[in-house]
């Protein structure tokens, strides 16, 4: 179904740039609150940390009232707590101010139905068919009002800390806290705390254009240094929105969304929480999907994106699933993709367990992965080339069963990703070149 502004997660983009202006902001409330808010709904609007999310807020607040919708202001909270809450409030509509891991001078808008769900394809475009109209505006007795909800946060955590098991706590633990300056920046150092953690706070200090700046999950370099350098346990780090979750053990070392898989699926199968495969994507790491056979653990691959992972889980009855990036999804805990309740069920599992963080990945080693993006003129689908497709047929008899290869066009600019992982790291580089040279000369 092909939609103009809905991409794999909302509508993102540059401020001040077409759609990301206040003017689309108020026309595409009106055009949500005429497709899924009923006469007198209500709608729950939060958003990260970035500067132009007081200028977003206000222009979906008048958009919406206008339409006649009452409105709840939020505040900064995780996109997940949006979900959470749109659900606990009853509300018919959730909406999130937030470009996620982008930098702050982006920004987006994503909507969860009154389940805490995503929309559908379908509904997306029922909203874009209202977006060449003009906002509507009710008579006065028929807008709606708008009132702000200082107790979301709380309840948020609340819920987050629900999800440990009874007897479970963090006392113990010492652990380094990365808000990446973004929507997790009170909540998550909070939730720690009251779980009992001593906490160390970095990146919990916004200023609406440091969101994801040297810091979160897309920057954890200062996470790896701070952890050993103190002697945490530890250490957590979020993206800006809060629905993605990367770890770092003890020793420094990067544990990312496939490792992260492998810890809560093994933990899960042994303790009878395990229901249905593990979902991955197309570029998880081979070494997560043949550590997972070692344990007879069904491992599945959806098309990138959390979506894809979501609808896999749903149609083959999985409970858990993910990103590399550290998008996770728990279906027996939330609708949609949650870093700080993914955090806390492996900060349960240390606890339980008794050990490091560095001993319970130890059982899923990683292939040397490398991946290429090679810039096109045109657009090119690699499936349709004569000449990249005989090139991957070649290298994949050359990796055997060793190895994996991925081409796939990205969805948001003119690069073809070429992606090659084995067991050889020289052989993967090789490889990855080779492929990336025939992709570049059919693509000129």
């Amino acid at each position: 179904m092909s939609k103009n502004f809905f991409g794999t997660d909302g509508i993102r983009g540059t401020v001040g740039e077409d759609p990301m202006t206040a003017d689309f902001a108020i026309r595409l409330a009106s055009a949500a609150a005429q497709v899924l808010v009923p006469a007198g709904g209500t709608v729950l609007i939060g958003k990260d940390t970035r500067l132009s999310g007081y200028m977003f807020e206000s222009a979906l607040e008048a958009g919406f009232t206008a339409a006649g919708a009452d409105v709840l202001l939020i505040g900064p909270l995780p996109t997940p707590g949006i979900a959470y809450l749109t659900q606990e409030l009853n509300a018919d509509l959730g909406v999130v101010i937030s470009a996620s891991h982008n930098p702050y001078y982006d920004n987006g808008i994503k909507f969860f139905d009154g389940s805490g769900s995503k929309l559908t394809d379908e509904v997306e475009a029922a909203i874009e068919s209202h977006l060449e109209k003009s906002a509507i505006t009710l008579d006065s007795k028929s807008i709606g009002k708008a009132t702000r909800i200082d107790s979301a946060p709380a309840s948020y955590q609340s819920f987050c800390a629900s999800t440990l098991p009874a007897d479970v706590n963090l006392d113990g633990l010492k652990i380094v806290f990365d808000g990446a300056n973004g929507a997790g920046y009170k909540v998550g150092p909070r939730i720690l705390a009251n779980l009992d953690a001593e906490v160390i706070p970095i990146g919990c200090s916004p200023n609406g254009r440091n969101i994801n700046d040297g810091c979160g999950s897309t920057n954890p370099g200062l996470l790896q240094s701070t952890v050993p350098a103190i002697g945490a346990n530890v250490g957590v780090a979020l993206d800006g929105d809060g629905d993605r979750v990367v770890l770092v053990d003890e020793l420094g070392q990067l544990v990312d969304g496939d490792q992260i898989l492998y810890v809560l699926a093994t933990a899960w199968q042994q303790d009878g929480r395990l229901r249905g495969p593990v979902v991955g994507t197309v570029m998880s790491n081979l070494g997560l999907e043949r550590a997972l056979q070692k344990q007879d653990i069904d491992f599945r691959r959806a098309s990138v994106g959390d979506r894809y992972v979501l609808e896999t889980l749903k149609e083959s009855g999985g409970v858990i699933g993910g990103e590399t990036s550290g998008h996770m999804i728990m279906l027996d805990q939330t609708t949609t993709g949650d870093g700080l309740i993914c955090a806390l069920q492996v900060l349960a599992i240390m606890k339980q367990s008794g050990k490091p963080l560095s001993d319970l990945i130890a059982g899923m080693p990683k292939y040397p992965q490398t991946m290429l993006n090679v810039r096109t003129d045109k657009r090119l689908n690699p499936d349709d080339s004569p000449q990249i497709r005989d090139a991957v047929t070649a290298a994949e008899g050359e990796l055997a069963d060793t190895g994996r290869i991925v081409l796939r066009a990205s969805g948001t600019e003119p690069v073809i990703r070429v992606m090659v992982e084995g067991q050889d790291e020289k052989q993967v580089v090789s490889v990855a070149e080779r492929l990336a040279a025939v992709v570049a000369e059919a693509a000129s």
